[in-house]
């Protein structure tokens, strides 16, 4: 497991949030901090390939290169005594991020940014990071009416059976852990069915038996973690309600969301399901998207 804890920056208050959340996260683990910002030179050229004036590349580079020594002064300003390191590189954002998480515990990105290194809008930079990056990526949003990233609260985590919650659920007891935060383990299943082809809704038959049955896979999903973390109190919310619904609705008073980037009920080959894109979208505080372990 890395030792690093990566950021990117663009300069932006929401970046400059980031910045300063993932230096908690990594004080509190005695993790390296590790500052980026991209130099995105290709998308100056213009023309037939011409390259940009050189005092334009100077001007970029001493930008980036600004928006970095401020994250360090952030991150220090958080976490005296951090270990930090920066980068600067000539790449794009996406492509830039991506690279460096390959060696990274977790990847840390603001909710919105300037336009180039980061974007509120999903489908641009942070969902191609989201879906892409080799570790967990945490969007860290705020609450909607002050902005502010929550530092109270219990951790959530999404489960539903598959796979990638399964690692999810792991990832969740450790965050909680360090923050010594309680944990709301959320099994969430609307008890309306679509049908697939027409797209019609159909009520689910034998509604207590599927209630039972969705508390049998919530018990089995937590068994063996309280042993693992005997410190970390649990609390199992079991809804008869759409998943995105209930976890953007806990997200108003949760320090962090956890969640795999896709369920059981996404279709095979997406990279992001309908509940993390929904997340990262509107959730109202840090988001964290546990990848595939083959990722």
């Amino acid at each position: 497991m890395s030792d690093t804890i990566l950021v990117g920056t663009d300069g932006s208050a929401d970046a400059e949030r980031a910045v300063a959340w993932a230096a908690g996260v990594a004080a509190a683990r005695g993790d390296v901090l590790r500052i980026v910002s991209a130099v995105n030179i290709a998308g100056l050229y213009y023309g037939v390939g011409a390259p940009p004036p050189e005092s334009m590349l100077n001007d970029l580079q001493q930008a980036s290169e600004g928006f970095v020594r401020q994250g360090e002064v952030i991150a220090r300003s958080v976490s005296p005594g951090i270990r930090v390191e920066g980068r600067t590189l000539p790449e794009a954002p996406v492509p830039l991020l991506v690279e460096q998480s390959r060696d990274a515990r977790m990847l840390v990105v603001g909710g919105a940014g300037r336009g180039e290194f980061l974007s509120a809008v999903l489908g641009s930079t942070t969902a191609a990071v989201v879906a892409h990056a080799r570790c967990p990526v945490a969007v860290v949003r705020g609450r909607e009416d002050t902005g502010e990233v929550p530092s109270d609260g219990p951790v959530v985590v999404g489960i539903d059976g598959s796979p990638v919650s399964e690692r999810a659920v792991a990832v969740a007891f450790e965050e909680a852990s360090l923050r010594n935060a309680p944990l709301v383990a959320l099994h969430a299943w609307s008890d309306v069915a679509y049908d697939s082809i027409g797209n019609t809704a159909q009520l689910l038959p034998g509604w207590e038996s599927v209630k039972d049955g969705e508390e049998r896979l919530l018990a089995e999903r937590l068994a063996g973690w309280q042993e693992k973390y005997p410190d970390v109190e649990i609390r199992r919310d079991l809804r008869a309600d759409r998943p995105r619904h209930a976890l953007l609705e806990l997200s108003e008073g949760a320090r962090l969301v956890v969640v795999g980037s896709r369920g059981r009920g996404g279709f095979t080959g997406m990279l992001l399901g309908s509940t993390s894109q929904a997340l990262v979208q509107h959730a109202r505080c840090p988001v964290l998207v546990v990848r595939p372990e083959q990722a």
